[in-house]
This record gives structure tokens, C-alpha cells and sequence, in this order.
């Protein structure tokens, strides 16, 4: 294993039930995240990505395989003895506390020394540009500012890994765009290895050095986003990720024939039965286009519209102009 890696899950399992209840929340992942990137685990629910983010953080023991940080089997180590902090979903700020406070608590239960707890809660405070706030408790804070305040706390004891549980699910849509940033930005200034957790694809394009995909407790893909969303490896990846018409036909050579008897030019098609992924915004509407369809519905969303095709066989696309 080579120096830069981070995290490593080897073989990792996670079972809950026995004989025929068994239910494989995690069945046999191998995955390495390199030491300072921004790593994505996405998927739909019930997918597996917590179940793995828990292993990391040492809340749950796979039933198989081994959990490596900084190339250090961790398996066995309880949480707190990981150099891992993880943001969840519900902030978790102690109300009775400031926010310069709830920063702190992390270095005080270390044991840090108070000399070294005042100037690292005003690093933090800095970072996360809350410093004309350090007085005032959680209540009196946006869910935004909030955010920012677990975030710094997770951050001040300077963890190797950060773990984010869909930190950003509880926002309103500007707030989760403004915070994908922001988030962003604070794992390039730290340096600090994130790995991340969530259902939206989008956030997962934004922010990601790399993305896992994930169904049914295995990766399905690993890759960089524009890696990911231009060469999916299977329908599940391409469906996923982004909007994606699909069309099946019989490839011959260098073309498609549809079922509508229609052909396409796809280069390097093969022989035999296929299914095309195409992208909405890959689609041109044009009076000598190869495909006869009927234009059904007109959707504006202000940056582009979508335009809702019908072929000749039923057959329904979505073209982004």
C-alpha cells in the first residue's frame, strides 16, 4: 500500500440478521481514498454508504474484512482512539454552550492544554468565518452558521479523516449550494482527507475529487465526477447520475436500428442487442435530425427548458436546450 492513502476497507462487510433475515448491508467492499482528497460515497438509500462511513468511524465492526487508516488495520480500535471526527446530519451542538465553547469541547475532553484550546478556537472560528459569533449559543444561530460550527469543532483536533454524514440534507436548496462551497473550500485550506455521504448526485459532482457509487451495499464505480457521469460502467451508474434517456436497438458495425426502424451512427457499436445512454443536453431538435419524434410537453426552468419527445414506438426522451 502506498503512503498517500488515507483510508483503506478491505474486504469490508457488514451483515445484520442470520440464515435466511440475513441482510448485507455491506457485502465485500475494497476501497482506498487518498490522504487529501475530497471523496464522495453516493447512492440511494439503504445503499451501504453510512453502514461503511460507521465502520470508518469505529460506531459499527464489519463482520468481515478490515478498515486501515494511514495504512494501520483500526478494525478493533474504538472510536474515540480514531484519529476520524465525523459531522452528522443533526449538527449535535450543545445548546447551553457557546459557540466557541462547543468548539473547544472536542480539545478539552484530549486534554489539550488551555494555552493551546484559545488559539486553535480562534483558528476555527476564522476558518468557518464565524468569529464575531464566538458568544452567542446554537439557538441564536442560522441552520447555515450552524453547520459551521460542527464543522470547526470536528476539525479542531486537526483529525487525518473527516467524515460527513449528509451534512447538508436539513437546508433549504440556496443554503445546501452556498455550503457545497464553503465545504469545499474548508477541506482545501485544511488539507484534511473528507469523505462524504450522500444521496444527490449534484452535491457529489460539485465538491467530489473522486466519487464511489454504490447499490445494494457494493461499488458499483470509482471515479472522478466527469469520469463518472461521461463513462458510466453499467445502467444503474448512468441512470444515477444526472438525467439519461435510454434507448435499446440492434447494433450492426457502426450503427443502431431502434424499433422504430430507425438507425443511429454509433462508431464501434458491435453486433447484437444494446442499450444507448444519451444524455438530455446531448440531444439537438432539428428538422433532419436521424429520429422522427413528436414533441409532447415544454418544461422552463429558467437557465434552459426541457423539451419532452415522443418516437414512433412510444418510446420517451428528454432533450436539455
Amino acid at each position: 500500500m502506498t503512503t498517500d492513502t488515507a483510508v483503506e476497507a478491505v474486504n469490508a462487510a457488514r451483515h445484520y440478521g442470520q440464515g435466511q433475515y440475513t441482510v448485507k448491508a455491506l457485502d465485500d467492499v475494497s476501497l482506498t481514498i487518498r490522504k487529501g482528497e475530497f471523496f464522495t460515497l453516493l447512492g440511494p438509500s439503504g445503499c451501504g454508504k453510512t453502514t461503511l462511513l460507521r465502520l470508518i468511524a469505529g460506531f459499527e465492526t464489519p463482520t468481515s474484512g478490515q478498515i486501515l487508516l494511514s495504512g494501520k488495520d483500526i478494525t478493533a480500535i474504538p472510536p474515540n482512539r480514531r484519529r476520524v471526527n465525523t459531522v452528522f446530519q443533526s449538527y449535535a451542538l450543545f445548546p447551553h454552550l457557546s459557540v466557541a465553547r462547543n468548539i473547544a469541547f472536542g480539545l478539552e475532553m484530549l486534554g489539550r492544554p488551555t494555552s493551546e484550546i484559545a488559539p486553535r478556537v480562534e483558528e476555527m472560528l476564522r476558518l468557518v468565518q464565524l468569529d464575531q459569533m464566538a458568544d452567542r449559543k446554537p439557538s441564536m444561530l442560522s441552520g447555515g452558521q450552524q453547520q459551521r460550527v460542527a464543522l470547526a469543532r470536528a476539525l479542531a483536533p486537526e483529525p487525518e479523516v473527516l467524515l460527513l454524514d449528509e451534512p447538508l440534507s436539513a437546508l433549504d436548496l440556496k443554503l445546501r449550494k452556498e455550503m457545497q462551497l464553503e465545504l469545499k473550500r474548508l477541506q482545501t485550506e485544511t488539507g484534511i482527507t473528507f469523505v462524504f455521504v450522500t444521496h444527490d448526485q449534484e452535491e457529489a459532482l460539485t465538491m467530489s475529487d473522486r466519487i464511489g457509487v454504490m447499490k445494494a451495499g457494493k461499488l458499483q464505480q470509482v471515479g472522478g465526477p466527469r469520469e463518472i457521469y461521461n463513462g458510466p460502467v453499467n445502467r444503474f451508474v448512468a441512470d444515477f447520475i444526472g438525467e439519461t434517456n435510454f434507448l435499446t436497438g440492434t447494433a450492426d458495425g457502426d450503427s443502431v436500428r431502434l424499433a422504430t426502424g430507425e438507425s443511429l451512427p454509433v462508431p464501434g457499436a458491435g453486433q447484437g442487442p444494446v442499450t444507448l445512454a444519451i444524455r438530455p443536453e446531448q440531444i439537438r431538435i432539428a428538422d433532419d435530425g436521424p429520429l422522427a419524434a413528436t414533441l409532447t410537453q415544454t418544461v422552463y426552468f429558467g437557465t434552459d427548458t426541457h423539451c419532452h419527445l415522443r418516437l414512433g414506438d412510444g418510446t420517451d426522451l428528454v432533450a436539455r436546450l
